[in-house]
Order: structure tokens, then sequence, then C-alpha cells
């Protein structure tokens, strides 16, 4: 797969981002976080890509007005040498994720890579302060535990059910899942954890099931795993936060959010995607497989230099 040098470098080590001219990407959850990292990670290796979210410039933000549209996104893909298309879509009804994958295949005739970034419940936790953790389950929202334990799976069979019907036939095609490892017990096992596990298992365990019937077609579908990132979320509360909590969350080996974009843009840039599939990835250890690091020139490994898995 050739490669080509890209207009900027970032960090001190810089980044030759693969060639991905004329390749199509569908990224679900890019109006913030790791979906917006990806986007704007393949929009240096001159995909096109369309930015799906539920969040658009002129509709309703998220209860806890987190920043971020579909819009600001796919602008700034382009303007990194890729092309945006700014879509508005919710994963969780189906009618839009069909009239989406239905709109790529009128307008590109083909769909090269899918990234799932949704999870869910997250928008309604204050993620240090609030009562989440503490209170009686029961004190708070039912909706947010539901979308907490749903979201993402359910956001991953919709993008893989559609993804596969445009790629199986052509036989080629890579989708990807955006995940964590399922900690048992994990922050103390009260129910946000459980649900929160539940969540990552059913994302992971999808990926896997599906690679079975995917890998016949040479179509690849991974489950890929940043460590903590650096999320506007994340950074708005970290802002807030005193240095112990800050050790705590090992906030000293955040990751941004186009470390797993350049992840995920080496798995669509070279040979060898399908070898992998039905797999959790690290992020780090991709980033030491295909040379590239963050955007400040470093290469974390958060789940082996953190949690100490070997």
């Amino acid at each position: 797969m050739s490669a080509r040098a890209s207009k900027k470098t970032s960090g001190p080590a810089g980044w030759t981002p693969p060639d991905l001219r004329g390749r199509v990407a569908v990224v679900a959850a890019a109006s913030r976080g790791a979906g917006r990292g990806i986007a704007l990670a393949l929009g240096d290796c001159g995909a096109t890509v369309y930015a799906t979210s539920r969040t658009t410039r002129g509709g309703p933000k998220p209860p806890d007005g987190a920043p971020g549209c579909v819009e600001d996104t796919a602008e700034e893909v382009t303007k990194r040498g890729g092309k945006g298309i700014p879509v508005r879509g919710d994963y969780m009804v189906e009618s839009d994720v069909a009239a989406l994958f239905e709109r790529v295949e009128r307008e590109q005739g083909r769909l090269d890579i899918a990234v799932n970034a949704a999870f869910g419940g997250d928008r309604f936790i204050d993620f240090l302060h609030g009562k989440w953790r503490t209170a009686p389950f029961w004190e708070t929202e039912c909706a947010a535990w539901r979308e907490l334990m749903m979201a993402g799976p359910s956001a991953g069979l919709l993008l893989g059910w559609h993804a596969a019907r445009m790629m199986a036939p052509r036989r080629r095609g890579l989708i990807v899942s955006i995940s964590e490892l399922d900690q048992e017990g994990f922050g103390g096992g009260g129910l946000w954890e459980t649900l929160r596990g539940l969540g990552h298992r059913g994302i992971n365990k999808t990926a896997e099931a599906m690679s079975r019937n995917l890998k016949k077609r040479n179509v690849a579908i991974v489950a890929v795993l940043p460590g903590f990132m650096r999320t506007e979320r994340v950074v708005a509360s970290m802002e807030q936060a005193d240095e112990k909590t800050r050790k705590m969350f090992r906030f000293d080996k955040s990751e941004s959010t186009e470390y797993v974009g350049r992840a995920v843009a080496h798995l669509a840039g070279v040979e060898g995607a399908l070898a992998k599939t039905g797999k959790l990835l690290f992020v780090g250890d991709l980033a030491k497989e295909y040379g590239f690091t963050d955007v400040d020139g470093k290469a974390p490994n958060f789940y082996r230099e953190v949690f100490g898995i070997k």
C-alpha cells in the first residue's frame, strides 16, 4: 500500500499518513470524542468521510452541553485534505442508519471503512462529581442506564449490518468498533460500572461474532481499544479536578482522540487487516506495529502501562 507525506506533521516524530485517497468512510459519533479524532485522521489521509452524529449545528445539544457537531468535524476533514460530508443520524434509529448507507451507495457507489465510535450514557454523567457512582441507582435517570448498556452494541450492530451489505459483494472493507476491555468490578462494581461493562462486552462480542461470516467475504472487523482519551468531556472535567484526582486517573498517560484515529487509518491503509479480524486491538500495540505516534510525539500504551496487561 502506498503512502504519501502529510502537508502537516504533528509532534516531534511527525506522521506519514497512509494514502486513503479515493477511499470512502462512514464514522458514527463523529461530532466529538473518538469519532471526531478518527474522522480527522482519515481526513489527513485524503479519504472521503461521512461524519455522522445526532448533534448538528442548528439542532439540539446534548444534555451536558458538550461542544462539537458534525458540520465542524466535516469542515476540518476537508481542511486537512479529505472530503468531509456531515450527516445527522441517530444510531438507535434504524431508519436513520438505512438512509445514511443508501445515500453513501447512491453518491459514492462504494464503502471502504465503517467506524462505530458511539456509546451511551456518558452524555448524562458528570465525569467526576455526578451522583451516578454514589447515589442509589433509583435516584438517577433510567433512560441513561438503558442507553449506557444498549447504545454502543446497537450502533455497532446496525452499522456493521449495513456496512456488510455494501462490502461483502465487493469482497473488501474494514469495520471498526471503538470499545474498552470489560473490566469486572472496575471502579467499584456498582450498577454504573456493571452496565458500562456490559455495553463494552456487547460491542466486543458482536464484533467477534460478525467476523465469522465477514472473513469468508474478505471483510475485516475489529474492536479497537484506546486508552484514557482527552475527549472534550474529559478535558472539561480534568480542568476542574485537583492534582490528586488527575494522578488517580493517570491523566499523564492520556491520549488525544487522534491517536486512535491514526490506528484506524493504518488498519485501513496497509495489507493484513484481515489477519486481525474478530480481535481486540490496543491502540498502543498498533502504534508500535505501524510506527506512528500521538499528536505530541508520544506513543502511550495505556492498558499495558497502567493496567499492567501483558
